[in-house]
């Protein structure tokens, strides 16, 4: 168990998990509250169960893991295992909408959609954290203290 919580007090983790958590928040929020543009908690999963056949479950997964995790994240609670939830979303995000638009985003309006180059770079990230753990300043670092 203790090997779940550890993690170095390093600064470079720190910085990994709050900016990968700033950036999830508002994806994960939009769609659990309807914040930033989100059709919020219905909507997304009347989308998601109904537009892109995802099954309920799989859905409700999606929004609480973006919108918590990411909540989990910025504290440092929980971080490998809110990066393995984020490697699965993202994933899931590559291979049900965004491979067929190429690697690129639509930065200049002229695709579909959107490509799959942010998701990877989320991956990477996620990936990052769970070798590393959470960094500075984080809960999963008291926890691992007390488990000592």
């Amino acid at each position: 168990m203790k090997s779940f919580f550890d993690t170095r007090p390093t600064w470079s983790a720190m910085v990994l998990r709050l900016g990968l958590a700033g950036v999830i928040l508002p994806h994960g929020f939009g769609k659990l509250l309807g914040w930033f543009g989100g059709f919020g908690f219905s909507g997304t999963m009347g989308f998601f169960t109904h537009k892109m056949h995802i099954p309920a479950p799989l859905a409700f997964l999606v929004i609480i893991g973006e919108s918590l995790g990411s909540v989990a994240l910025l504290l440092g609670f929980l971080t490998r295992f809110v990066a393995v939830s984020f490697v699965m979303i993202m994933l899931g995000a590559i291979f049900l909408v965004h491979i067929q638009n190429g690697f690129f985003m639509n930065w200049y309006g002229t695709k579909a959609g959107e490509g799959y180059e942010y998701h990877l770079l989320v991956i990477a990230m996620s990936i990052s954290l769970l070798f590393s753990g959470g960094g500075k300043a984080s809960v999963d670092g008291i926890i691992a203290e007390k488990l000592d």
